[in-house]
């Protein structure tokens, strides 16, 4: 493995690296404490590198390719003044870290919790979010996926513009305030999961074509260059990210990462850069016996995302399920299918339940061309499925979310569907109270043009949509100020009623042998007419079934139970007295506490119902 970046070896001294293959010479220009320049020495594969003696952490330097003009190390691990300022010497063995206990949670009974550290709190950092991991414990919630730190222009980002992969942004504690919050989560039995991005690097501060040929132009991706994983030069580049994970992991105790994006990654090796990544973690975690998870976002509807490097995959351990999304939300809100002109039947969303990709091999409107293979055989615990992320919501012209959208019979039913599902169950930051504040697209850009273009690219990406007011400009602070949670909502008796289900929801999941199986075979769905559907979950050993009934409708729908079935009991119903808002509570409705074989169900309108048997 070749480190890049600066490294702190003891006895005072730093040994600084980059890579920089078509450079003739290299020039360590040190700021802080005190300002002089240093000829590095050219070694193998392209990189230059020198050891420097009385060094300290706090060290700033910039890097001098061919002794002309001073840039930040594209490996930089902090960035203190900015994209544009000097890198710093980051000493990662001063925190005194309190998890050695710790050793991450198995994926399975994993339920994260999106969150954008911005706009979580008023004071948008690190070290703010912690005294908020009681709330989210006492809900359910026991990993948090945080989305992109990689130091970003300005100080408002959603994280995907971020220019410096290694280095946590300045503006919410950098590296120590990350280490504080990894280690408050570990003590409240929380694992932590990182967004990054390595299939593009923001247009602002990105210096690293000034460097080496991280770049290609024999692909592209709709955010920027593409990077150069299999052309001349790939090796410092695969270095470059596939080492991304490992410091993650080791120097900041992550339980995980989501990587943005994947389709975007190009890579025809003999050797994929995915295969390359696989084998360092394992060397890794082999030795410290604690396991590190990767989660996709793919748009392949391909099961190889999952499937070992072995046999061709490319090894994560689950991805993000967007069909279970698409096919949900339509039904929920009939404005959805406009954005979603592939989706809208009852059947399609059995399906999400039973096999996961709902587009398997059959022609897709929206692509124009037939689109997926077939999930049905891959277990449920390698798919993460929601209702909502911060593409979902952000994406809409003024960042709506479902709770501004729909009814809260609507959000029972999704919360429902999502926690009841045979999936890793993901929530984005407050949609278990169901707030309603915006979550808008936000920039802080310093260059013009720059700004300009993102403004523009917004109207026009939302060009065919209505307006109903003003365009939310990305750049303006108030857009990201209207984006932050209103925590004190969670106090307000219907938010609190939508926590409770929540609760209510994740704990069926802790407790139900049936819904702590993941196996597709124990796993049934159907449609109930054009408006209802029937899921079925069952134990490993079989010893318990649930029955899960929903009605998506505003009108009743009845429902036979089959002739097989043996009793049933109910363990919860969306109609109940004790999850309607106080001023419908006389529009409670019931449904029989005991079923039985052949027994026709009044099943009232959007509500689901959960019935167990136990043998």
């Amino acid at each position: 493995m070749k480190t890049v970046g600066s490294e702190l070896q003891g006895n005072g001294r730093c040994r600084f690296t980059v890579w920089a293959p078509e450079k003739k010479s290299m020039t360590l220009h040190l700021t802080f404490p005190e300002e002089r320049e240093i000829e590095m020495e050219r070694a193998e594969w392209g990189y230059f590198t020198i050891e420097i003696e009385d060094a300290s952490p706090g060290i700033r330097y910039y890097y001098k390719p061919d002794g002309k003009q001073s840039y930040p190390d594209p490996a930089s691990q902090y960035q203190p003044e900015g994209v544009h300022g000097p890198s710093e010497v980051v000493d990662h063995g001063a925190y005194a870290w309190s998890d050695t206990d710790w050793n991450n949670l198995p994926m399975q009974e994993l339920v994260l919790y999106e969150l954008h550290v911005g706009t979580f709190t008023p004071e948008g950092t690190f070290e703010a979010i912690i005294p908020r991991l009681k709330d989210l414990r006492e809900t359910g919630v026991n990993a948090i996926e945080i989305m992109p730190v990689a130091q970003f222009p300005g100080d408002r980002n959603w994280g995907y513009d971020g220019v410096f992969p290694y280095a946590v942004q300045n503006s919410y504690g950098g590296p120590l305030g990350l280490k504080k919050l990894v280690n408050a989560c570990h003590a409240n039995g929380i694992a932590v999961y990182l967004d990054v991005v390595y299939n593009h690097l923001g247009p602002e501060g990105n210096y690293f074509g000034k460097f080496g040929p991280y770049f290609t132009d024999a692909c592209s991706t709709p955010w920027g260059d593409a990077i150069n994983f299999d052309g001349p030069y790939a090796d410092g580049v695969r270095e470059y990210f596939t080492n991304n994970p490992l410091y993650w992991y080791e120097h900041f105790h992550v339980d995980g990462l989501r990587l943005d994006a994947i389709h975007t990654i190009f890579d025809k090796g003999a050797v994929s850069v995915w295969e390359l990544l696989q084998n360092k973690l394992q060397a890794v975690t082999e030795q410290t016996g604690k396991p590190f998870y990767l989660i996709a976002e793919s748009d392949l509807n391909d099961p190889k995302v999952v499937k070992s490097p072995e046999v061709g995959g490319f090894g994560f351990n689950a991805q993000w399920l967007d069909d279970f999304h698409h096919a949900l939300y339509v039904l929920l809100d009939a404005e959805g299918r406009k954005s979603y002109e592939d989706f809208g039947k009852v059947e399609q969303l059995a399906k999400a339940f039973t096999d996961g990709f709902v587009h398997s091999g059959d022609y897709v409107k929206f692509r124009k061309k037939t689109f997926g293979r077939s999930s049905a055989s891959v277990p449920g615990n390698h798919f993460v499925n929601f209702v909502q992320n911060h593409d979902q919501v952000g994406n809409r012209v003024y960042g709506e979310r479902l709770s501004v959208l729909v009814g809260p019979e609507r959000l029972k039913l999704a919360a429902a569907a999502v926690l009841l599902a045979p999936y890793i169950p993901m929530l984005f930051m407050g949609e278990e109270y169901a707030e309603d504040t915006p979550f808008m697209y936000f920039v802080s850009h310093s260059d013009k043009k720059l700004i300009e273009a993102v403004q523009e690219g917004r109207k026009n990406e939302f060009a065919d949509f209505s307006q109903k007011g003003d365009f939310p400009d990305p750049q303006k602070e108030g857009t990201f100020l209207k984006s932050k949670l209103q925590w004190e909502k969670r106090q307000q008796p219907n938010h609190q009623l939508l926590l409770a289900w929540h609760r209510e929801l994740i704990q069926l999941r802790r407790n139900m042998p049936a819904l702590q199986n993941f196996n597709k075979v124990d796993v049934a769905a159907q449609a109930i007419g054009q408006s209802g559907m029937v899921l079925l979950r069952q134990s490993h050993d079989h010893k318990q079934q649930l029955v899960c009934l929903f009605n998506l409708s505003e009108k009743e729908i009845v429902y036979t139970l089959p002739d097989h079935a043996a009793g049933w009991e109910r363990v919860l119903h969306s109609g109940e007295k004790k999850w309607m808002p106080t001023k419908d509570a006389e529009n409670a409705t019931k449904v029989p506490t005991r079923i039985k074989a052949g027994q026709k169900l009044h099943l009232p309108p959007l509500s689901v119902t959960v019935y167990q048997n136990e043998k």
